[in-house]
């Protein structure tokens, strides 16, 4: 495979960081290494932009694509903005369509080609509509007037739109908040999701799904058909579980089960002739990741055992996370592959498949795909998403794009794929990132991100951001350790079902093996290990902080679980978590639960725990945080702090508490990991002018 790079000179505004507002001067000023012009900070990683979302026009000659802006901390607080750009693959060159204050998402081509389509809220029309732009430039035009916002969209011809969008609801609940009665019947107000068919000439809407909800569907190749992920409610929990695989009549809203698959479902996709449907599935219902792949003929599958369809990748140790229908007999896939993105192409009446991008070439997530070139926003080590094309007859990977051309400038530390073996004897794979300025024969400090899900997986692609660390915590003379442990996505079904009932067992002890392998090899100051993460990671540090307080002396739990018991009774995910994490309820063993929970050993802690949670959290309530702090304040021997982040959700939405998550989770780890005492004779108290906060 030959890689080339084609890399447009564009007019990249570099200075939106160094334009300081006071309020948060006396974060940034406050922070080691914030005015380091040669390495990455807690502070210029909200420079970096990245490519989100590809989609190449009908001819080839276009490639429009969304590219994440960190929201300038000049403007009000709040997300990230999602521009729009066009890149003219003849003239390499990029046309700015829209930019700023922008949310641009689920781009496509009109049929024609001759336009970009895309949903946005923007002024002229309430809530989420459709929009055009013309190749030849100009305003966007809505091509949809829709009564409540656009969740998904596909064309069925030029003039006509399948889209869905939540039922209207009961006008009551909104005229009682009007007048100023703002109650919640909890889980009781949702309304459904349905699949209407819109005229862009008339703006007129005919309804084909009631009653039940449609969370994803694409359309046969006639336009006559939906494939459907269905399910009976339009709650959390029905989108991880319940959605099985309807056949919708666009014409006449006739619904049809045609596979009742297990558990989670992904993707789908027609094939060409539109005799057969492609989908993303889990392998079982227990299995928590939708790593499979299967194809079913609509004649002759149709209504027939999930058992009966061959699972395409059954056995491999991988995990597919997109896929795209090359012909009739043939399908492309990428998968994850421990720590990295493997790109192949499967003949449905072959055995074998056939490897096109190989490992360590690029990592990315969903593809698309045009007679003949693969296209993506593609990343790697030494920088976050680009535009990438693939050619599949030439074998050429080519990067197109370059919206950071400042990190030209700045020292990365040395990252690679780690491999080590875990007490069983397993082999685990994972990222290691090392100190910037390393050198051989010296111990350094460790910090060990754990991911969440479990079933997730780090690649070693860029892996810096506000809640990761990576190059920001290496610049500062950090090892940084990401191990894919028992449980993660991207080894096969076998490896992520070794988690299955036995939270934080074999899973946990593959961290700790990995970690000993860092100190073994000489690299790892075995008194200076930290642990942090989210969701999961955040579970995993507080239990680190408190069942295995000797191996840890700091500890960053952010979203995370502190008790089990309480926990799986306050979680928008009860039966996801029964389903593929436990096999059982508390009811049936409660005492097993508990044992799993960190503040039962929250009396053994000594080790400093930082915990962050957003107040408005669904999926692990912000009680497990208050819980973690006031078992370790009452109970335990170190310092602790508990943070709330109003407004936020699981994990940081608005620019300034990603900045102070960062900000205050790094010095929490420069405080506690250099320390030249031993660990009975650390402060009490974390002083509170390192943040400044206080």
């Amino acid at each position: 495979m030959t890689i080339t790079k084609k890399i447009p000179l564009i007019n990249q505004n570099q200075n939106t960081m160094r334009k300081i507002i006071l309020l948060l001067a006396f974060i940034w000023l406050s922070a080691p290494f914030a005015k380091a012009d040669d390495v990455l900070t807690t502070h210029n990683i909200f420079d970096l932009k990245t490519v989100v979302e590809t989609s190449m026009s009908p001819d080839q000659n276009y490639i429009a694509f969304t590219l994440n802006v960190p929201r300038p901390f000049t403007h009000s607080a709040g997300s990230d903005y999602r521009e729009l750009y066009v890149y003219d693959v003849a003239n390499d060159e990029l046309i700015p369509f829209m930019t700023g204050n922008r949310q641009v998402f689920s781009i496509g081509w009109t049929p024609s080609g001759d336009a970009v389509t895309f949903r946005a809220n923007l002024a002229d029309q309430p809530n989420v509509q459709v929009y055009a732009m013309s190749l030849r430039g100009g305003e966007p035009r809505a091509l949809t007037q829709h009564t409540r916002g656009i969740l998904s969209y596909e064309f069925i011809d030029d003039n006509t739109l399948a889209i869905v969008a939540l039922d209207d609801g009961d006008p009551m609940r909104e005229e009682f908040r009007k007048r100023g009665v703002e109650i919640e019947v909890y889980e009781e107000e949702w309304v459904h999701r349905n699949l209407y068919v819109y005229d862009i000439n008339t703006n007129q809407t005919r309804q084909v799904t009631e009653g039940v909800t449609v969370f994803d569907f694409v359309l046969s190749p006639d336009g006559r058909y939906a494939a459907a992920a269905i399910a009976p409610r339009n709650l959390v929990d029905d989108s991880y579980m319940f959605k099985r695989i309807h056949l919708v009549d666009m014409e006449t809203g006739d619904i049809e089960m045609i596979m009742e698959n297990p558990g989670k479902l992904g993707n789908m996709a027609f094939s060409p002739n539109g005799e057969k449907l492609a989908f993303r599935s889990a392998s079982k219902l227990e299995d928590s990741v939708v790593g499979s792949l299967f194809v079913m003929d609509l004649e002759e599958d149709a209504g027939q055992a999930f058992e009966s369809l061959r699972n395409y990748v059954e056995g491999m140790e991988l995990s597919v996370i997109d896929f795209k229908w090359k012909d009739d007999n043939t399908l492309l896939y990428a998968a994850e592959e421990s720590t990295d993105i493997v790109l192949s192409e499967q003949r449905l009446d072959q055995v074998e498949r056939r490897v096109l991008i190989e490992a360590e070439k690029v990592v990315f997530g969903r593809f698309n795909y045009n007679d003949g070139i693969v296209y993506f926003s593609g990343n790697t080590w030494e920088h976050p998403g680009e535009v990438f094309t693939y050619n599949t007859v030439t074998d050429q990977l080519t990067r197109h794009t370059n919206h950071n051309p400042w990190l030209q400038d700045i020292r990365l530390a040395t990252q690679r794929k780690v491999t080590y073996y875990a007490r069983d004897n397993q082999d685990i794979e994972g990222v290691l990132i090392y100190p910037l300025d390393y050198e051989e024969g010296e111990t350094y400090p460790l910090i060990v991100y754990i991911h969440g899900g479990p079933e997730a997986a780090v690649q070693n692609g860029w892996v810096t951001s506000y809640g990761t660390w990576g190059q920001v915590a290496a610049a500062r003379g950090f090892f940084v350790f990401m191990p894919n442990y028992r449980a993660s996505s991207g080894r096969g079904v076998d490896f992520t079902m070794a988690g299955y009932g036995d939270l934080v067992g074999v899973e946990y002890d593959d961290v700790i093996d990995g970690i000993d392998h860092l100190i073994e090899t000489g690299y790892v100051d075995t008194d200076r290990v930290g642990i942090g993460g989210g969701s999961y990671g955040g579970y995993f540090s507080a239990w680190s902080a408190t069942r295995h307080t000797e191996r840890f002396a700091a500890a960053v739990m952010f979203v995370g679980i502190s008790n089990q018991v309480s926990k799986r009774n306050t979680t928008d995910i009860p039966w996801e978590d029964y389903y593929v994490h436990w096999g059982y309820w508390t009811k049936d063993d409660w005492e097993d639960v508990y044992s799993r929970s960190p503040v039962k050993y929250a009396d053994q802690s000594r080790t400093p725990t930082l915990i962050l949670h957003g107040d408005a959290d669904p999926r692990v309530h912000p009680s497990q945080s208050l819980e973690m702090y006031r078992t370790l304040k009452l109970h335990g021997n170190a310092p602790v702090r508990l943070i709330w982040y109003e407004g936020e959700g699981h994990g940081n939405q608005r620019n300034v508490h990603r900045l102070d998550y960062i900000v205050r989770t790094m010095e929490w780890f420069d405080y506690y990991l250099r320390l030249d005492m031993p660990r009975d004779e650390m402060p009490e108290k974390y002083p509170g002018d390192i943040i400044g906060w206080e």
